[in-house]
């Protein structure tokens, strides 16, 4: 499996940038893709994750109302829609896959929250550089 973003690049303050997460040699059914960006000196921040196969969706707080997450079953790639960026929002974005295995789901915004060795497979990451 591998997990290969795309869309990144240079934007004023203001404006907007779609991203791409798409999924090679994928046949999972149940998953969640979540959206990571991690910022120059700082730890990485979970930002979005979509859920399949039910499309459940969740946003870290800074991002609500700007990001918008959605998928592309049929072309297992996942989307991050990034309005109104704002400089300190630079950063790598990285995709990451965590495969919902046996019963039950977890919490979305929980899965934002976790770290990085708890997901199953990673992107190298875009990156976003949004100038002031």
């Amino acid at each position: 499996v591998q997990l290969v973003e795309s869309g990144g690049g240079s934007v004023q303050a203001g404006g907007s940038l779609r991203l791409s997460c798409a999924a090679s040699e994928f046949h999972f059914a149940r998953y969640a893709i979540a959206w990571f960006r991690q910022a120059p000196g700082k730890e990485r921040e979970g930002i979005s994750v979509i859920r399949s196969p039910d499309g459940d969706t969740a946003y870290a707080d800074s991002v609500k109302g700007r990001f918008t997450i959605s998928s592309d079953r049929a072309k297992n790639t996942v989307f991050l829609q990034m309005n109104s960026l704002k400089p300190e929002e630079t950063g790598l974005y990285s995709c990451a896959c965590l495969l919902i295995l046996g019963g039950g789901s977890p919490n979305l915004q929980s899965v934002l929250a976790r770290h990085s060795a708890e997901f199953d497979f990673w992107g190298r990451g875009t990156q976003v550089i949004v100038s002031s």
